[in-house]
């Protein structure tokens, strides 16, 4: 992360809580006089637990992680204000008297497999869609909660909070919940964008769980006395609802000045697509798995879930377990060598969702679709690289042809923007101009939000003018030759159609 050294040009700081499904930090943002400055105070892991019960977050840990983060802050200088933000789908139950009913289950978890189909079944996948504009993925908040019916912690609840308007009610005391994230459940009207009480019905859950919506830039509250006592922040200091949604803060920052832009969110995951003025619900956009998420001011992100860098960390994870070389830029320049188009994934295939081994899982589907499975790390980089590109790809084109949108160039944000070589691909893949950073952008995204908050910025285009102006981007070019990732891109397609029908086959 590229700073500079703060200075009294820089007159208010920020404390972004940004928590990610491996690991949180705390950033210091300060911002003033056309100036954007990071300073990163602490970084703490993010452990899933394996317990009888399945999956879980280790929720109490994480926010021990958050006040030693805001303590380290605190000793750093003032801090005008605090804001958090989380992947989405994930939630915790409060009782009566606001105590947790145990901890939350990750969105890995499996226990909704297979239930997500029938609820969407049952409750009418055109209805869903209609209502709220969202994909379809087993993990969604409707799903777990269905899979929670009849349990006794869902029987005894009375408030459900998302994971970062869970962590901000633990650090003010107030309940409420944050649009963006809430736009993730399943349960928001689209159009509205207000909770919808007709499919809580349809799906079972009490609609009075729900907590009232927030806006980005309003506020929970000030610290509670003892969050101020353990972080050495002022009990004054205010908690703002940032983006709480980890990709709607990150698309905050995307440095976008001109029109024709599209984004990808790239990290765990890849989230691509296009911000727009007003949902897309027409059946061909649900046919074709596009979510309508909100996003600040009003905006929708209209773009499709990828499994991302998931794949290639997983990978290196499997390989490091086993004593293997696993360092990213050797494995990069490899991949660079290796041959093109040798063996190409679907990234979204549900075996890569939680495998034991990545690298086992991704050998054994480029069997199953008539593939050799790459031999050496470098081309297994390579396979998963390109399966990326291709990915990114395809969801653009659709985007752009479902929203009725000309894109002219993409905007890759995140940490995914570090790796050249998949900037590079998706150039390659897209025939498009990729502009990638900053890495950053969630973290900005989160700061900016707060900024605005204290009247230190204006509008989404004046943000981006100053994330455009003050970080370091990188432009790439299409190369080589379009007719090879047209046939790549129509060869995987095929395989991926007729893998789909096979396993749908031998799972009846």
């Amino acid at each position: 992360m590229t700073t500079t050294a703060p200075s009294s040009a820089f007159p208010s700081a920020f404390a972004a809580v940004d928590l990610g499904a491996t690991s949180g930090r705390v950033i210091i943002g300060r911002v003033g006089r056309g100036n954007l400055d990071l300073t990163e105070t602490r970084r703490f892991p993010n452990t899933a637990l394996r317990l009888p019960t399945g999956l879980h977050w280790n929720l109490p840990g994480l926010f021990q992680g958050v006040l030693d983060g805001l303590g380290e802050a605190a000793k750093a200088g003032a801090v005008a204000s605090v804001g958090i933000d989380t992947w989405a789908v994930d939630y915790g139950l409060l009782d009566a008297d606001g105590a947790l009913l145990g901890l939350p289950h990750h969105y890995r978890d499996d226990r909704t497999r297979g239930l997500a189909e029938r609820v969407r079944d049952e409750a009418g996948a055109q209805r869903l869609y209609g209502i709220t504009g969202l994909q379809h993925l087993p993990f969604n908040t409707v799903f777990q909660l269905a899979a929670a019916r009849g349990s006794v912690q869902l029987g005894v609840a009375n408030t459900l909070l998302l994971i970062p308007d869970l962590l901000a009610y633990w650090l003010t005391g107030s309940v409420g919940a944050e649009i963006t994230n809430a736009s993730t459940t399943g349960l928001l009207d689209a159009r509205t964008g207000a909770w919808s009480r007709e499919i809580a019905a349809a799906t079972g859950l009490d609609p009075d769980l729900l907590p009232p919506l927030r806006e980005p830039g309003t506020t929970y509250g000030t610290l509670l006395p003892h969050v101020a006592a353990a972080t050495g922040l002022p009990a004054a200091t205010p908690v703002v609802a940032v983006a709480s949604h980890d990709t709607a803060s990150a698309v905050v920052a995307v440095p976008a000045t001109e029109p024709g832009a599209a984004y990808i969110s790239c990290g765990t995951w890849s989230l691509a697509g296009l911000e727009l003025d007003r949902p897309v619900l027409s059946e061909e956009s649900r046919a074709a798995n596009f979510t309508n998420e909100r996003g600040v001011d009003g905006t929708i992100r209209y773009l499709r879930n990828i499994m991302g860098m998931w794949l290639l960390e997983e990978c290196r994870r499997s390989w490091a377990a086993r004593g293997l070389p696993a360092e990213l830029v050797p494995l990069l320049a490899e991949a660079a060598r290796a041959e093109p188009f040798a063996a190409l994934i679907d990234p979204d295939a549900p075996e890569f969702l939680a495998p034991d081994d990545m690298p086992a899982a991704i050998a054994e589907h480029c069997a199953r679709t008539g593939q050799r499975p790459p031999a050496e790390p470098g081309a297994l980089v390579r396979c998963v690289l390109e399966s990326l590109a291709l990915a990114h790809r395809r969801v653009l084109r659709q985007a752009a042809e479902l929203a009725g949108r000309e894109v002219t160039h993409v905007h890759l944000v995140g940490g995914g923007s570090r790796n050249d070589l998949l900037c590079q691909l998706t150039a390659d893949a897209t025939g498009l101009p990729v502009i990638a950073g900053p890495t950053e952008a969630t973290a900005i995204g989160n700061i900016l939000v707060q900024a605005r908050a204290h009247g230190l910025v204006g509008d989404l285009t004046e943000m981006r003018r100053l994330v455009a102006g003050t970080q370091h981007l990188r432009r790439y070019r299409p190369q080589g030759d379009r007719r090879a990732w047209e046939a790549a891109d129509a060869r995987l397609e095929a395989r991926t159609a007729a893998d789909r029908v096979l396993t749908s086959g031998a799972g009846q």
